[in-house]
């Protein structure tokens, strides 16, 4: 069964709802029930968010789990569940999510900073605090060029919200990609001068 197909059944059977989640835990499993379950869960937190709302406790353990792929699919599913409306949940799970910047892994620190324009979209009332954490990329413990990967990401998602969030962090965001400007990593470097000749010439 495809995904999109796992995810219409288990929108029938709450017993095939569990089985996806199940899917997605840090258990050991083979990899086509965790790849299945994963792009499953996902496609429900886009089409059907209403239905993984109930277990927004679940994912936020996933971010705890010492399991990248699991902590991969929570990441994306619950920015998906915040843009279809969280009922407030994600406030107090923003420390434990943003956390994931100085993970181990910098898939999962790079995902959550391509995450982060969307869930500052759906709340505005965050945006200050998720840039003050996208700022703070630098100092996190990956090396310079892993860094600038990650930088990459929030560059990214600074476009998305630069327009709405407050003119003092449009300040401090603007000056924080113009330093990205004579880094190493060519795509950041890019991506870097794209974004001043955006937003000063707008």
């Amino acid at each position: 069964m495809n995904p999109e197909m796992l995810a219409q059944h288990a929108l029938r059977h709450e017993h095939a709802l569990q089985d996806l989640l199940q899917g997605i835990s840090p258990k050991t499993q083979k990899s086509v029930i965790r790849e299945s379950s994963s792009k499953a869960v996902l496609y429900l937190s886009e089409q059907h968010p209403a239905v993984l709302l109930p277990h927004w406790a679940y994912f936020v353990k996933l971010l705890r789990s010492d399991n990248g792929f699991s902590k991969y699919v929570a990441i994306h599913a619950l920015a998906n569940l915040v843009t279809a409306g969280d009922e407030g949940h994600f406030a107090k799970a923003f420390n434990t999510f943003y956390k994931l910047l100085d993970d181990e892994s910098v898939m999962v620190a790079s995902h959550v900073a391509g995450v982060s324009g969307q869930i500052a979209r759906a709340k505005p009332q965050l945006q200050s605090k998720i840039t003050q954490r996208l700022l703070t990329i630098p100092q996190t413990h990956f090396p310079p060029d892993r860094q600038a990967l990650i930088i990459s990401y929030a560059i990214q998602s600074f476009d998305q919200y630069f327009a709405d969030t407050a003119a003092r962090d449009q300040d401090r965001i603007l000056a924080f990609v113009q330093q990205q400007l004579d880094c190493a990593s060519p795509k950041t470097r890019k991506l870097a001068k794209e974004f001043v000749k955006k937003w000063t010439e707008a």
